[in-house]
């Protein structure tokens, strides 16, 4: 019948639908990478030649734009284009730009505060093993173990200094607001308290699922 696609067309629809689709995030996961890898980079330079304090005007740029572009792993999650449950992605990437944008950004005070240079190093540290993972899993369709392993394990440490750098640089900030934002910014640092617990948790399951996993393929 005209109009309807036979089984293998479909097949072959299917097959270039996947293609195309490994090969967009395998691209964005290098990106990525290489984006967070440059903020890395310069922050240890940085911290090395002129302190804390030269950190973020060392790494803004990048730092800025890498961070703002993670906001499409909330369209990936949505689309059901990646696995991840939009209810792990939209906090952790919503949470992580909106300090960026409207606390570091916004308020001086926070860019030359010791919190700014242990909130970078965490997410950059992060990052450059998170996107690796992804970017190989993507283009090869495998990951060496010991990435694996640090995929999903160094966040025991990051996570919590990264989340009490966002907690630290927001009550730098909270003094030299006014108005609405104080009351609004206060509301909002409450989501904390019960979504660390919740969000450690998540990611302490996806750790133990998929080291076992591989301990099973590797048995």
């Amino acid at each position: 019948m005209e109009g309807v696609p036979s089984k293998k067309n479909s097949s072959m629809a299917g097959d270039n639908g996947s293609v195309v689709r490994r090969l967009y995030l395998s691209v964005y996961n290098w990106v990525s990478f290489f984006g967070w890898l440059l903020v890395l980079y310069h922050a240890i330079l940085a911290l090395l030649g002129g302190g804390h304090e030269a950190v973020y005007d060392a790494v803004k740029l990048p730092l800025l734009f890498s961070q703002t572009a993670a906001l499409a792993e909330i369209l990936h999650s949505i689309t059901g284009f990646v696995s991840s449950p939009i209810s792990a992605t939209l906090p952790q990437v919503g949470i992580r730009t909106s300090v960026l944008w409207f606390i570091v950004w916004r308020f001086p005070e926070t860019q030359s505060h010791v919190c700014l240079t242990s909130l970078v190093l965490s997410w950059s540290i992060t990052e450059v093993i998170r996107y690796p993972f992804f970017g190989l899993r993507e283009a090869f369709g495998i990951t060496p173990f010991w990435l694996l392993w640090l995929r999903y394990s160094t966040f025991i440490v990051l996570y919590p200094i990264g989340l009490i750098s966002e907690v630290g640089l927001i009550f730098t900030a909270m003094p030299h607001m006014k108005g609405r934002s104080f009351y609004i910014c206060a509301a909002l640092t409450t989501i904390y308290i019960p979504g660390f617990p919740r969000m450690y948790r998540y990611m302490l399951a996806q750790r133990k699922k998929n080291l076992s996993k591989s301990k099973a393929k590797a048995a």
